[in-house]
């Protein structure tokens, strides 16, 4: 309503001015004072290759500088620690000037990160690295670090971003996205708190981050239409996008307004200064914001899925490798890549630039940068990670020539019963058992491999393994297979003594919780289904809040059994539309709660988005979203969110409080319409495509995910709430990976089985472990994921150290812990 009267105000105002005229100021125009930020967003990947990024950094930058030495009092903003590492490697007299001009005072390094990144889908770690190296950067080649987080052009943020902040030595935050018109908020300046209960000063920046027009209009208009409840104020100005910086023309305007005596006190400043000079005051009528910062162009969420999937599995590969080497180095003299990491991790923090994880650059871009990045990435982690699990498992002995062994690690620190699978050259006429280091047998089967060729055979079988430890596993051969029973299979069911599914002759599923007695898809629906929605947005989805026009599904279902055996079976069902083919393959462990689907879909549709849609059988349903470092609660109206691994909808349902939560290894876009919860898969948008240009009919476009794409989901029905199906936990557990071994026969000193870290209670995840950046000692970083304050054990079980504290509810902490000293103490995430 502020907006609504403001605008009318402000329409009424300009109706009598003559054109060409400038509209008076108001009467209380000099009430305010107002910091005048000179910046130039630049965006290092869009329409343009990171080279073209590069060069307008160093043009931007240059100007930035020439225009300091002309103007007296003149200020300029810039963020992004990568963008001063480029100049530092291309131009470094250039970056002297710059350190020169901050040490004054009137160059401000804001943001504290690599890039400005989109901040819903990267990791709660990535976000933590993302200040970790970009201030570390700072301190480095600019001598402090920033204190304002500075995001202007993301698409939506995440509210559990002020912790992350804080804990990066960033006590304010500037925003642009969401608008007025996309989210109400009762000021533009306001405490933005997060659920642990830490808070920054957020500002959202009125109208634009800058341009190249006339600043009289933009100060006016914030006088006359923000009713804000402090005078002092901001108002961005400069070309911006392709960098730019301050115009002749924003300086002239600049002039005009500090010469005219009815006009609001303005001058040159920056962000920093700006909340400096805010905080001098109790800042008591500053109201308090507690959610998400959401949405702008909702399509981002599921753009481009190719990025999408090698993004999360470049911070899972990253994050599984320093674990393995950290620990390693510690115990058994592993090599950590400190370096290699580094490098690894800044090509990731790159890529999460918003406008390139968001999927709305060029082609260009995915094809080759974000390839190159993620390849790079995924390459470092690969080779340490197997290179630290290999010199552990090579001091494991071997000793049997007619056993074949295995060394299976578990990178949770608390004890996983795994399902693992592996590629072993096995004779088929031969039986075989499978058993631990102690002798006992394991659950087992044989199931076809990749390639028959050398009679190699896939081995599916289960272990229980030690928290953050290993355990050998040996194949042998016996005189007779283990007579077992199958999990019972065929073209229209699937099911164990606690699920059982129906395939239905359209590819729907229905499935069937025996423990609770209770229908998990609402019939009336037609169980869970793909279901195809008319997609006519652009890129981004601009002026789209949800995706509700549905056009088709899947259907002329063929469905097959693929694999039928005593530790599980494995229905295929194979569905299509019009040119595009879905194959979903279900798999139901023996004694398991939880579903599998690994899902292969060749799509080759345009301006259509598949849902993966499962209708809950709930009344009054609620809808949790996992995002970083925690999760929140939204409406369930059907509009389009984003979210991280998992998302879950919790009702009243047969018999008592019931609920289906879904993870997934690639997608990141959901929504939930009453108790229908759908993932979002593909879209079929055209690249770069923004309104209101029209994409010609007559013209070949470049079309988003066409082909082949693959994930994993697991469906986990609970009793209860999510809270009580521990699914923090199930998520580490499904989407990390258990490194496995092949040993030769060998001699050895280390057991069968052994135990590195513990961590309690299952509240607790742990989200990195790692070397400090400085080498010296172990950084180890928790965080609560209940919303419930606890008291939580870490214990090395090598030099019997252990760490005891209390988290509050949501609460990220950061211990490091002294090889030398024996000493485990918490610290920022700066590692200080």
């Amino acid at each position: 309503m502020r907006y609504l009267v403001s605008a009318c105000a402000l329409a009424l105002a300009l109706r009598a001015i003559a054109p060409g005229e400038a509209p008076p100021w108001p009467p209380d125009a000099r009430a305010y004072r107002i910091h005048l930020i000179g910046n130039a967003h630049i965006d290092p990947v869009w329409l343009w290759p990171w080279p073209e990024g590069l060069s307008v950094v160093n043009s931007t930058f240059r100007s930035a500088v020439e225009r300091i030495d002309e103007i007296p009092q003149f200020t300029f903003t810039a963020s992004s620690a990568q963008f001063y590492e480029w100049v530092a490697e291309s131009d470094p007299a250039l970056l002297d000037q710059i350190r020169r001009r901050v040490s004054e005072g009137r160059w401000d390094p804001d943001g504290g990160w690599w890039v400005e990144p989109d901040v819903n889908m990267p990791s709660g770690e990535a976000l933590i690295r993302q200040g970790l190296y970009g201030q570390l950067t700072f301190r480095r080649l600019l001598g402090r670090t920033a204190t304002v987080g500075y995001n202007p052009d993301s698409f939506g943020h995440a509210g559990t971003l002020p912790q992350i902040l804080k804990l990066q030595g960033m006590n304010s935050y500037v925003f642009m996205r969401p608008k007025p018109e996309e989210k109400s908020l009762p000021a533009d300046l306001f405490w933005w708190e997060s659920p642990d209960g830490s808070r920054v000063l957020a500002y959202r920046i009125p109208f634009e981050y800058g341009d190249d027009k006339s600043v009289r209009e933009r100060v006016w208009r914030i006088v006359t239409e923000r009713k804000e409840p402090v005078k002092e104020l901001m108002a961005f100005y400069g070309a911006g996008d392709h960098g730019g910086g301050a115009t002749k023309a924003n300086i002239q305007s600049i002039r005009e307004i500090q010469s005219d005596p009815k006009a609001s006190e303005i001058f040159f400043s920056t962000p920093d200064r700006y909340f400096t000079t805010l905080r001098k005051e109790p800042l008591t009528d500053v109201p308090v914001v507690k959610d998400d910062l959401q949405h702008h162009s909702v399509g981002c969420y599921t753009a481009e899925s190719e990025m999408k999937k090698a993004n999360r599995e470049s911070e899972t590969a990253l994050v599984s490798a320093e674990k393995l080497c950290a620990i390693g180095s510690l115990i058994w003299n592993t090599n950590y890549p400190l370096t290699e990491f580094t490098r690894a991790w800044e090509k990731v923090l790159f890529l999460q630039f918003h406008d390139s994880l968001a999927g709305t650059a060029l082609p260009e871009h995915y094809f080759t940068t974000a390839r190159e990045g993620h390849g790079y990435a995924l390459s470092v982690a690969h080779t340490a990670l197997y290179q630290a699990a290999q010199k552990l498992a090579w001091q494991v002995p071997a000793t049997d020539p007619g056993s074949q062994y295995l060394v299976a690690f578990n990178l949770q620190p608390w004890p996983v019963s795994a399902s693992l699978e592996y590629d072993l050259e096995w004779p088929s006429k031969d039986p075989g058992i499978v058993e631990d280091e102690q002798g006992r047998s394991l659950p087992h089967q044989w199931v076809r491999a990749t390639t028959e060729v050398m009679e190699r055979k896939r081995l599916v079988f289960e272990a229980d393994l030690p928290a953050f430890g290993y355990r050998q596993i040996r194949i042998h051969k016996a005189a007779t297979d283990e007579a077992a029973a199958s999990v019972p299979a065929d073209t229209h069911h699937l099911e164990n003594e606690h699920l059982r599914v129906n395939f239905g002759p359209d590819g729907a599923i229905q499935l069937f919780d025996e423990d609770a007695g209770q229908t998990v898809f609402s019939s009336a629906q037609g169980g869970a289904q793909p279901i195809v929605f008319n997609d006519a947005s652009d890129t981004w989805s601009h002026g789209i809040r949800a995706y509700d026009q549905r056009i088709g599904a899947f259907a002329d279902a063929h469905v097959s059994v693929v694999e039928s055996g005593p530790l599980r079976s494995r229905v295929q069902v194979r569905s299509t539309y019009d040119q595009s083919t879905l194959f979903t393959d279900w798999i139901l462990y023996a004694h398991s709660r939880v579903l599998e689907a690994r899902i292969a879909l060749d799509w080759h549709e345009h301006r259509r988005m598949l849902k993966l849609c499962f209708p809950v059988a709930v009344r009054n349903p609620q809808s949790t979203y996992e995002i970083a470092f925690g999760n929140i609660v939204r409406p369930v109206n059907g509009d389009e969110n984003p979210g991280q691994r998992w998302i879950d909808v919790t009702g009243q349902g047969s018999h008592r409080q019931y609920g289906l939560a879904v993870i997934n290894d690639a997608k990141y876009g959901y929504s939930v319409l009453g108790s229908d919860m759908c993932v979002s898969v593909v879209r079929g948008a055209a690249y770069a495509n923004h309104q209101p240009k029209v994409l010609e009919p007559n013209l070949e476009h470049m079309w988003q995910d066409q082909g082949v794409q693959t994930f994993r989901m697991l469906l986990v029905p609970h009793a209860g709430d999510w809270r009580e199906a521990q699914l923090p936990r199930k998520t580490e557990e499904f989407l990390s990976p258990v490194p496995i071994i092949y040993q030769g026969i060998h001699p050895g000193t280390r057991p069968g089985s052994d135990s590195f870290l513990l961590v309690d209670p299952p509240n607790i995840v742990v989200s990195a472990i790692k070397k400090s950046e400085d080498g010296n000692d172990l950084i180890v970083r928790c965080y609560e994921t209940e919303g419930r304050a606890t008291n939580a054990v870490i214990m090395l079980k090598y030099g019997g150290r252990q760490w005891t504290g209390r988290f509050a509810p949501y609460e990220i902490k950061t211990i490091r812990v002294s090889p030398r000293s024996g000493s485990m103490t918490q610290v920022n995430a700066l590692e200080e």
